[in-house]
């Protein structure tokens, strides 16, 4: 089955191939345990008048390609506003948290702001290509399309991305969850430093939306900043095919090899 994961029953997951990331086959890229951990905050309870507005979620491990175990909980409820939580574990070790604002929905049309940036349709751009030396999985599980720059080269970069699997069994994945399985990308796509002779993980992804993408492509617009002090910022605008649909933060641990 093409998917991301296949679910084992009672909150587990079992990881495929496509989850594995760039940098070693071993642990996956947190794309989709992002999205994953989503899935599972948009499943506790809710009468449909709130919407996740940001969530975050912190990195405490690799991911590795071995069962794992999802939780969520509803941490203050709240008619207009509520916390929410949710765990990823494998073999009884947490490998990442999420926290996330659900705020009540309302009609703002009227004062809603226009998108002032916009990244070239899907059609205008070609395939992206990846520097030598990163491995398939998450990256040959997406479809990648060039929007500006390029990811082979340093500095800000713009793609294009949907996903070519499912993220759990043969479910169509909810426009959040599509989402976040580009959003942890952006560190990536707008690498500033020589892999080969740099770290830069990232431990924390921030994500808050301004509304819900239509349509399976994903545009991530993303710089990074890279600070004098070991530490690094890599900021992303994510997009649909109408324009922006939230922005994207991650905290990057830097250090040389």
């Amino acid at each position: 089955m093409e998917t991301f994961y296949l679910s084992q029953g009672d909150g587990r997951y079992l990881p495929t191939q496509h989850t594995a990331g760039p940098w070693t086959p071993d642990a996956q890229h947190f794309g989709p345990p992002s999205a994953l951990l989503v899935r599972e905050l948009e499943s506790l309870p809710d009468d449909d008048e709130r919407k996740l507005a940001r969530v975050t979620v912190e990195i405490l491990g690799p991911a590795p390609l071995s069962e794992l175990t999802v939780s969520s909980e509803v941490v203050r409820s709240g008619r207009s506003v509520e916390l929410l939580s949710a765990t990823l574990a494998a073999d009884d070790r947490v490998v990442a948290r999420a926290s996330a604002w659900r705020l009540a929905v309302s009609d703002t049309t009227e004062v809603s702001t226009t998108p002032t940036s916009v990244l070239p349709s899907v059609d205008e751009c070609a395939p992206a290509e990846w520097p030598d030396g990163w491995l398939g999985g998450y990256l040959d599980a997406m479809e990648w399309r060039a929007a500006r720059g390029a990811v082979t080269t340093a500095g800000p970069a713009a793609v294009w991305a949907r996903q070519r699997v499912a993220l759990v069994d043969d479910e169509q994945p909810s426009p959040l969850q599509r989402v976040f399985t580009v959003a942890d990308s952006g560190s990536g796509v707008s690498q500033e430093l020589d892999p080969r002779h740099w770290l830069f993980i990232n431990t924390e992804l921030t994500v808050h939306v301004q509304r819900e993408p239509v349509g399976e492509w994903i545009g991530l617009d993303a710089a990074t900043t890279v600070g004098p002090r070991g530490t690094a910022t890599a900021r992303s605008t994510l997009h649909d095919v109408e324009g922006p649909v939230a922005a994207g933060a991650q905290a990057l641990l830097v250090r040389r090899r």
